[in-house]
């Protein structure tokens, strides 16, 4: 399952130029794969290591959908089907969220971007690709089983079997394309996450050092 039908804007609002000059500056590494893959747990290391901002776009969705709104309403009716917000909307997300933390050096982005038209239109939006991508290759069944612990303390309502499953067939159907583009531009940098988070924070800091 794809995009899901909604009044959300598919199409992202073109930023001033003054505004897409606050977004040149910055480091911008983009953390993709699927959903338990280890991005959180990586970005919160990293962050902290390097004092980049950690930009959880599930956790910001979620957050949006939490609000009694129609909007937040439409935003939650997607995600509780495994299905993506559009890009328009999450885009705009993205860039209010990073021009509101404008003076950090660098944004670590984990969840973004779910398919290839976020993709493109980020970086025909803010007039620059990310400086790099970093993608967590890891097996769907330790996906499964890292998100359902995670659902147990109760902080996802989409960390449920029948969701996360959902969630993965999207990721899977989408994903392919954003490796492959991001490849093709050189920016795309494999990481193990199947490896001891010890060995992972290592590996990612690797490419970290070589972006500094």
């Amino acid at each position: 399952m794809g995009l899901c039908q909604s009044r959300l804007p598919k199409t992202a609002t073109p930023l001033k130029p003054e505004l897409r000059e606050k977004l040149k500056a910055p480091i911008i590494v983009f953390m993709v794969g699927g959903p338990g893959s280890g991005k959180a747990t990586q970005c919160q290391r990293l962050a902290a290591k390097y004092g980049f901002h950690h930009l959880s776009m599930g956790r910001v969705l979620w957050d949006e959908a939490c609000k009694l709104t129609t909007q937040g309403q439409q935003i939650r009716d997607i995600m509780l089907k495994g299905a993506l917000v559009p890009s328009g909307f999450v885009i705009d997300l993205l860039n209010d969220n990073m021009l509101k933390n404008e003076g950090a050096k660098g944004f670590l982005i984990d969840g973004f971007p779910r398919e290839i038209n976020q993709a493109k239109d980020f970086e025909f939006i803010a007039r620059r690709p990310p400086n790099m991508v970093i993608a967590f290759d890891c097996s769907t069944e330790t996906m499964i089983q890292r998100l359902l612990l995670r659902g147990q303390t109760g902080h996802r309502a989409d960390d449920q079997e029948a969701i996360i499953r959902q969630r993965l067939e999207t990721y899977y159907s989408l994903c392919e394309p954003v490796v492959a583009y991001y490849h093709q531009n050189n920016l795309l940098r494999n990481i193990m996450g199947e490896e001891s988070e010890d060995a992972i924070f290592a590996k990612c800091c690797s490419v970290i050092d070589s972006l500094l």
